[in-house]
């Protein structure tokens, strides 16, 4: 099936800055997984008052996708777009991704459909993208120099083998540059991001626009990179007006250049530069299966070993410390015991029961299963590192967790899941 969706323009902002003040877009948070690692990228923060890509404060399932997109639609009723941005890749998620898509297709048919992708596992679900109408899909590529691009992914998964280096950017850029041409052909419109990182691809930019502009792309957004904590970019500084604007002047020539990017969360609501995604914290949390009340928890759970520091890993804590925010500040409450080890998915579920009260749980680490068990009833893991009061301080206070040390799950400073350092490619 193919499409005219430059028809659409009209109504899709971040395709026509000229409609940026009269219609909006909501992003369904609904691909938790990622197949390649950026080297600037950390999707481990959940805090409300970040915006950012790969930020989002619930992770939804499709059903609760749809859900959610009803009751935001009676809240802000300016929204023509829905789309999938993360906060991994949508083609790592594409049984999440297909249902939510089709699910929404059949309850709002008048839904403009977007997603937001790295490109690599798009060509699998190419002719179901289009049956169902994605009518807009952006790719972000940094490099056309394989050479530039291993510098900046630390790995590409595809399926079960891992590619580092050049390799890996290799077959990334193949990827990329058929997801193009066969989404072009299908009548899909097409924007490229570009995230710039000084030092590593700004020279190069204009050289990725210029090839992207033969492959046909619509429209080309020069992102400046967002430096990260516990990333290995996170020392090179931020790209100024002054470095975004030369490079989209020299990148005009071949492409018309988006200008009103604000690098949205995964999970943005709105119209652009006025997101209200802090505002329906509450609506996406009870779509989420979380309790309303979450925000009114009074207490926190810390794994900790002797007491100063988080410094635990969940599936080793047999007891986890309780605090709480009171008028005289950040006090010790009890201790509670966790359940004995073995009991699989039974034990995760007796803790969020032990837990219930708490609307948060510090941890050194956590597997997947326990973190979406309790998630699901609405306590929120946070991994990290640190002084356990200065934490909580953070978590009530909302001003999120950007100065603690969060760990990469298992600890690992090497292998798959690792960040990777962009040396030795």
């Amino acid at each position: 099936m193919e499409m005219d969706a430059s028809r659409h323009l009209d109504r899709h902002p971040c395709f026509n800055g000229a409609v940026k003040g009269s219609y909006g877009r909501v992003h369904l948070p609904v691909a938790a997984n990622c197949n390649i690692k950026c080297n600037y990228c950390n999707r481990r923060y959940d805090c409300v008052n970040e915006s950012r890509p790969g930020v989002t404060s619930r992770v939804l399932s499709p059903i609760q996708a749809a859900r959610y997109m009803e009751r935001v639609l009676e809240r802000e009723p300016r929204l023509t777009v829905a789309g999938i941005a993360g906060p991994g890749d949508p083609f790592a998620n594409p049984e999440e991704t297909m249902l939510t898509l089709r699910l929404l297709r059949e309850k709002f048919p008048g839904m403009l459909l977007c997603l937001s992708t790295n490109g690599l596992g798009v060509a699998d679900y190419l002719e179901e993208i289009a049956a169902i109408g994605v009518s807009h899909v952006t790719i972000t590529i940094n490099a056309i120099d394989p050479a530039i691009g291993c510098k900046i992914y630390g790995w590409v998964r595809d399926g079960k083998i891992i590619y580092r280096g050049v390799k890996g950017a290799e077959l990334l850029l193949s990827r990329q540059i058929g997801a193009i041409q066969a989404l072009k052909k299908k009548g899909i419109m097409i924007k490229v991001n570009t995230i710039i990182v000084p030092t590593i691809n700004d020279r190069h930019v204009v050289a990725v626009a210029r090839q992207m502009a033969e492959l046909g792309v619509d429209i080309f957004n020069c992102m400046p990179m967002y430096p990260n904590t516990d990333t290995p970019f996170e020392n090179i500084r931020e790209p100024d007006n002054e470095m975004i604007e030369e490079i989209r002047e020299a990148a005009e020539k071949y492409l018309p250049q988006m200008r009103h990017c604000t690098r949205c969360r995964a999970d943005a609501i709105g119209l652009l530069g006025e997101d209200r995604s802090g505002e329906l914290l509450g609506c996406i949390a009870e779509c989420a299966g979380a309790s309303p009340d979450v925000a009114t928890r009074p207490h926190v759970a810390v794994a900790t070993m002797e007491g100063q520091l988080v410094n635990q890993h969940l599936g080793e804590a047999y007891r986890l410390q309780i605090w709480s925010k009171t008028a005289e500040g950040i006090k010790y409450i009890e201790e509670r015991i966790a359940p004995e080890p073995g009991g699989g998915i039974a034990r995760w579920k007796q803790l969020a029961e032990i837990l219930k009260d708490c609307r948060a749980v510090l941890v050194a680490g956590i597997g997947d299963n326990p973190a979406r068990i309790l998630r699901e009833s609405g306590i929120e893991p946070i991994e990290l590192s640190g002084f356990i009061e200065p934490a909580l301080e953070a978590v009530y206070s909302g001003r999120g967790l950007n100065g603690f040390k969060v760990r990469r799950q298992g600890g690992c400073s090497k292998g798959f899941g690792c960040m990777g350092s962009g040396e030795g490619c």
